[in-house]
This record gives structure tokens, sequence and C-alpha cells, in this order.
């Protein structure tokens, strides 16, 4: 009873459920389960991707972020042992959450990372560090350089872009996810919608402002802001996607640590 109960307030307050429609079969938590920490080796792989992919909306320490909910308090993770759970949510995506291509691997790697958090009480994982500004402006420079300015000019589109953001944090988050929250404060840094071009059997084709998509249907908003849905069957009929922030998201498992950190502090510099 009182494990019914304490789900029933979890979802009442909003910080439960990422998909719990998909996995009705799920035997609810028995309270916060505590789960043997992972070797290290899987720790840290886990911590990478979860940092780059998901931190920017749950919240460095899983409790949360700009727009995420508590990750911890999700009834899908307290049910969750090593990712068989999470993997539904990950590479099927649900709300503004888009769908992630990770191994099976990689999505354990991220569970033992997630589960190794302690769900109740005050600890280490809540404590942020104080600044992310912890890398070398320099080599920062010499890497956007090498990968960003064949698309972006700290002369033009990026000029003064430290100086767009309340702080460090938020521009980081920008950079690396734009359109994902970007975090608050950047009304400034403005972003290209993805668009789409639905061309019919008839040979008709409708383009505008890319709005839902998924494997049944197509939404678009055309350039007098009217909306129209096609529904999709294979590839009847054939649908174009042109997203400005595909190369960004192709790219963003692959950078280290130290990339990440380096760029921030470079960029930051730039006011």
């Amino acid at each position: 009873m009182k494990s019914r109960f304490a789900i029933l307030v979890i979802c009442t307050l909003g910080v439960a459920v990422h998909a719990g429609a998909q996995n009705r079969g799920a035997v609810p938590a028995a309270g916060y389960p505590q789960r043997p920490l992972a070797e290290p080796a899987v720790l840290e792989r886990g911590r990478m991707l979860y940092s780059t992919t998901c931190a920017f909306c749950h919240g460095e320490d899983a409790r949360g972020g700009d727009g995420g909910p508590n990750l911890l308090r999700s009834e899908i993770v307290l049910n969750d042992d090593k990712g068989e759970l999470i993997g539904n949510v990950l590479r099927d995506g649900i709300n503004a959450m888009p769908k992630f291509e990770f191994t099976a691997a990689q999505i354990a790697d991220i569970a033992a990372f997630i589960h190794s958090f302690r769900v109740a009480g005050y600890d280490a994982s809540r404590q942020r560090p104080t600044t992310v500004l912890v890398g070398d402006a320099k080599a920062g420079e010499a890497y956007f350089q090498s990968k960003c300015a064949g698309c972006h000019e700290v002369t033009g589109d990026l000029k003064n872009i430290g100086s767009r953001f309340p702080d460090a944090r938020t521009l980081q988050q920008w950079w690396l996810v734009p359109g994902g929250g970007g975090g608050r404060g950047a009304a400034n840094a403005k972003l290209i919608p993805a668009t789409v071009t639905v061309t019919l059997p008839s040979g008709q084709q409708v383009s505008g402002r890319l709005v839902r998509i998924d494997d049944f249907i197509v939404t678009l908003s055309d350039a007098e802001a009217t909306q129209h849905t096609f529904r999709r069957d294979g590839g009847v009929p054939k649908v174009e996607v042109h997203d400005p922030l595909q190369q960004h998201k192709e790219t963003l498992r692959t950078y280290a640590d130290k990339d990440i950190h380096n760029v921030t502090a470079y960029l930051d510099s730039l006011k």
C-alpha cells in the first residue's frame, strides 16, 4: 500500500514517469533501491555520455535541469536495473526528448552512471562545481578553428557570444546542444529552424518549417503559418528534412571532456 501511495505522490508532483504508459508491465519499485557501484571504467563511460547528451536537460546530478524532470525519482529509473527500461526511452524518445542512437552497451553505461547517485539525502553528487571555466582558452581557440570555423565566425554569428549568456554553464549547454533548450538567458542566440520538403506521389511539393515528424506522419508550417500534416507509409510521400543543426547532433558524441572545457573557455572570452 505504501509503495502504491509513494508512486502516486511522485506522479502527482510531475517528477516521475518518463514513459510509464510504455512500461505498464514494470514491477513498482519498493522505496528507493540502492545498487552496488559499477566498475570505475563503466561509470566514466556513462558519465561522459550523460554529460554530453543528458545533463543539459536533466541536470549534472540527474535531479532535473532546464526542462527535464528529476530522473532519480522517475518510476522508470527506479525499476530499471541495467538499462532495459531506460533504453526504451532513449531509443524511442518521448515528448520533447529526441531519439538517441545508442548501442546496448552505451545504454548500460548510462544506466550504471545514473544508478550510481544516491536517491535520498544530500551527497557529493549534489555539489555542482563553482564554475565550468576550467579549460584552456587557447586550446579551445585551436579546436574551434579546426572544427567549427567552417560554419561559424567569431566576428560574425558568434560575435561577443560570451556576453550573451548569464554564465558559462548556460553558454556551454547552448553550444553543445543548440536548440535543446539552451538554458535560461539564451534569447539572443537565435537558431535557424529545421525545414522539410514533402513530395507527393503526384509530384507536388510542399515545403515549410518542420513541426513534427515520426514514422507515421510529418507536419510542417508553410510561409503563411498554415500547418499541413501528411501520413507516411514507408517512403511515400518522399520526405526531405533540412536540419541546420544536424552536424552539431552528429558531432555531439565525439567531444572529449577537455574539448568541451577548452571551447567553453574560449567562447566565454569573446565579449
